[in-house]
């Protein structure tokens, strides 16, 4: 097995030091501009399997583009560029030899996964929820450009899984922030945070414990009206959660009970569920 190659400058063209099939599992330099395009690139084939670094796999595929440019070898060479970087998670790397394939083969059927590859160097850099948020952005952009101009593909079908998944992901972040601030009684600014998550995250996990943060911070602030309608609200939708539950027991130990009350954003909102407009 190769771990390592070396490009060196000899007369007569690049020489790399090559891992070929029968020479017994040890180096050998080949001229590769003596080697067809389909020689080389499964040259690289190997290299991507067997080496620890995308450098390995990625010298060969790139020669295939410079010494076949206007081939078939150079196309499919250019996207095993994008899926090497992105197998060693160089995802910089990744992106940009799959934009550069989108933009020279536009309508190749293989513009599809460059597409997919591109929006996945995004989500695979979505971890911890603590952190920055851009990148999330970004990678439901792409993925919904993936969803929506191959929507038949494989590629769509697992695109929407991980564009709801990066959208939960989103909402989990503002909860975090709500929590933050209702912990250390900014009630204001904890309501702002699980309002954006009642609002436009709708169809994710975390809208009924955002309910029921509504039902503590507008307590917190002697708002009744605005705290029995966020009751109303998560027992209309959420009767069978133990986010109802808590909230039903906060609400009964004040004397109230969930109901929609007043004309606050949350009662609009209410008169959305009730009209199925909202679920």
């Amino acid at each position: 097995m190769v771990r390592g190659s070396k490009a060196a400058k000899l007369v007569g063209g690049l020489v790399l030091t090559a891992f070929l099939a029968g020479c017994g599992g040890g180096n050998r330099e080949v001229d590769l501009e003596q080697l067809d395009a389909a020689a080389i690139y499964r040259l690289g084939e190997r290299q991507l399997e067997n080496s620890r670094k995308s450098e390995e796999a990625v010298k060969y595929f790139s020669e295939v583009e410079r010494l076949y440019p206007y081939s078939e070898w150079a196309k499919r060479a250019l996207i095993m560029q994008a899926f090497a970087y992105h197998k060693h998670r160089e995802y910089e790397e990744s992106r940009a030899a799959a934009q550069r394939y989108i933009d020279t083969y536009p309508a190749d059927e293989d513009a599809a996964y460059a597409k997919y590859l591109l929006a996945l160097s995004y989500y695979d850099q979505i971890d911890e929820v603590g952190r920055d948020q851009g990148l999330t952005f970004q990678a439901l952009q792409a993925l919904r450009a993936v969803i929506e101009e191959y929507p038949d593909s494989d590629y769509a079908r697992s695109s929407i899984l991980k564009f709801d998944l990066a959208f939960d992901h989103l909402a989990a972040k503002e909860m975090e922030i709500g929590r933050y601030y209702l912990k250390r009684k900014h009630y204001t600014a904890a309501i702002n945070r699980f309002r954006v998550v009642v609002e436009n995250f709708q169809t994710t996990t975390h809208v009924p414990e955002a309910l029921h943060r509504l039902v503590e911070a507008y307590l917190s602030l002697g708002l009744t009206d605005e705290a029995q309608t966020a009751g109303a609200i998560l027992g209309h939708n959420f009767q069978s959660t133990d986010w109802y539950e808590d909230s039903y027991a906060l609400l009964t130990g004040h004397g109230l009970k969930p109901e929609a009350k007043g004309d606050s954003w949350l009662a609009k909102v209410y008169r959305q569920v009730i009209k199925g407009e909202w679920l």
